[in-house]
């Protein structure tokens, strides 16, 4: 099973380099980890394709073709410098961390919570929540608490 690492560690070692494309598998995660780094300006754009290149017209995901579908994500670099510095996991397989609708509020003002530091100026965390994944800010926004999964910034 794919997890949040995986697209962390893609992303970052991607930014790191400095390629224009990465691939990451097709999954449901990570498609909305990727929409959510995409809604931020992260990323410029995020397609589905195959393990060579992304799809010039529609493919479907079928059983068929699934171990070779990719979701292909275009990373922005801004005066040659990634616009992404670190992308990191915050709970894993062994230590799930979940935060209550004020408890989100907390760390969205920038303060810290349990082990937990706030969200800093140009950052955001992507959490799980029941309405799927969205960022800190709008996970606040809709009064909803979640499982946190990555910060990025």
């Amino acid at each position: 099973m794919v997890g949040v690492y995986d697209i962390c560690a893609r992303v970052q070692n991607g930014f790191r380099a400095r390629l224009g494309r990465i691939a990451v598998p097709e999954t449901k995660l990570n498609l909305s980890v990727s929409r959510v780094l995409y809604n931020q300006g992260f990323v410029s754009s995020v397609t589905r394709g195959t393990h060579l290149g992304p799809d010039a017209s529609y493919t479907p995901t079928t059983n068929l073709n699934v171990a070779e579908r990719r979701i292909w994500l275009s990373l922005k670099y801004y005066q040659d410098q990634p616009i992404l510095r670190k992308m990191s996991c915050i709970s894993k397989p062994s230590r799930r961390i979940t935060c209550s609708a004020n408890q989100l509020q907390t760390l969205a003002s920038g303060q810290p919570w349990n082990i937990i530091k706030g969200v800093i100026p140009g950052e955001i965390m992507i959490v799980s929540t029941t309405r799927g994944v969205v960022d800190i800010q709008e996970a606040v926004q809709l009064g909803l608490g979640g499982t946190l999964l990555a910060r990025a910034g």
